[in-house]
């Protein structure tokens, strides 16, 4: 199932020559949206974790060419950010989302990591520090930009275009470049956004009543839960993580049979797995397994490269939603992957943590003075 996934990213033509990745492959239309930035930052640090699982070099060259498109075409010197897509036309605005800007910074910092290229990381420094100035309004983060000068947008009802705790995801690349550089100003950056973060905490799945749209918020709301990572130590934090995955996966279990998202599956059981290696959450085995099944229901198994292997966006009323998704392939994949091993570590009476199953390419990503039995954020798509 990985390895079909993998193929996936490799053979569909979801990556585009240039390196850029497409927002989804259309299975109605047979055809691909445009190339996203925020995807293809996504996609480095996925086809990085299939090069780490399987030592197959063809992930790490898909990978580069990812990360070198982010640096070399996207990245806006000029203005000092990614725009939201590429190329940027004239049919609409341009627009830069500090959630995209944050996922990128962490693909690169993934790249830097890998290969020690500098190129990666002076990218991910610039773009951090403009993150800092360009999207902070006091005590909230703008969630998007016009580009070219910077204008905020006013805010709006749904959830990507207000601020909120999602943002907390996108914020662990300030924690990130903190941990790469030693700069303060990234911590401080992290620390605010967690501290708006918990205080929106319950508000945010609260803000809307409609079913379709709360499993739309449940997606956003595990990357509050992914946010937490960097500081699971931190009692008031874990007790948030904690009920915030209780809270989830009641809400996914009401909703799916309306509606049902793949990476949400995906997204609550890296959660489970993460914090039970963290050990601030027991994991729910019989929880853990059904959205392991219900994940690795929306993979597509078919004779055409285009789609097979991926994973689709969703179902509504049992139906399957025409959307082959990049990032809710890494999800999943990645979440399989990480229930695999416990699995298998079950199964042999091992008493070795899932942090521990890594493959031996772990230390080169990290170095080994990070090898260690907690888990590490970084390793997070």
């Amino acid at each position: 199932m990985i390895r079909a996934a993998g193929r996936w990213f490799l053979h569909s033509g979801i990556q585009e020559a240039s390196g850029g990745l497409a927002r989804y492959y259309r299975l109605d239309l047979g055809q691909s949206a445009r190339v996203s930035t925020e995807i293809t930052g996504y996609a480095v640090g996925a086809l990085l974790f299939l090069h780490e699982r399987t030592g197959d070099s063809a992930y790490l060259a898909a990978s580069l060419r990812a990360a070198r498109f982010l640096t070399r075409v996207a990245w806006d010197a000029k203005l000092g950010t990614f725009p939201f897509e590429h190329p940027v036309t004239a049919s609409g605005p341009a627009l830069a989302y500090f959630f995209d800007c944050g996922i990128i910074v962490r693909g690169l910092l993934c790249a830097w990591r890998v290969t020690g290229e500098t190129e990666f990381r002076d990218i991910a420094i610039a773009a951090g520090r403009a993150m800092l100035t360009d999207f902070q309004a006091g005590q909230a983060i703008h969630p998007i930009l016009a580009l070219p000068d910077k204008r905020p947008l006013a805010w709006e009802p749904r959830w990507s275009a207000s601020p909120g705790c999602y943002q907390l995801k996108s914020a662990m690349a300030w924690h990130e470049l903190f941990e790469a550089t030693g700069v303060r100003e990234f911590l401080c950056g992290y620390e605010a956004a967690l501290q708006a973060a918990l205080e929106n905490n319950r508000a945010f799945l609260a803000a809307d009543s409609d079913p379709l749209r709360i499993m739309d918020r449940l997606h956003a709301y595990a990357y509050f839960l992914e946010g937490l990572l960097p500081v699971l130590d931190r009692p008031e934090c874990a007790q948030a993580f904690r009920d915030g995955v209780d809270r989830a996966s009641r809400l996914l279990r009401e909703i799916a049979p309306v509606f049902a998202r793949s990476d949400v599956y995906a997204q609550l059981l890296r959660a489970r797995l993460v914090g039970g290696a963290h050990g601030v959450l027991p994991l729910d085995e019989i929880a853990a397994a059904h959205e392991a099944e219900q994940a690795a229901s929306f993979q597509i198994a078919s004779d055409d490269p285009r789609v097979s292997g991926g994973f689709l966006f969703g179902r509504k009323q049992g139906e399957a939603l025409p959307f082959v998704n990049p990032v809710s392939t890494a999800f999943s994949l990645q979440a399989l992957a990480w229930w695999g091993d416990r699995l298998a570590a079950r199964d042999t009476n091992s008493e070795t943590p899932l942090t521990d199953v890594r493959g031996s390419a772990n230390s080169a990503r990290y170095g080994a003075a990070r090898v260690s039995k907690r888990f590490d954020h970084g390793l997070l798509i």
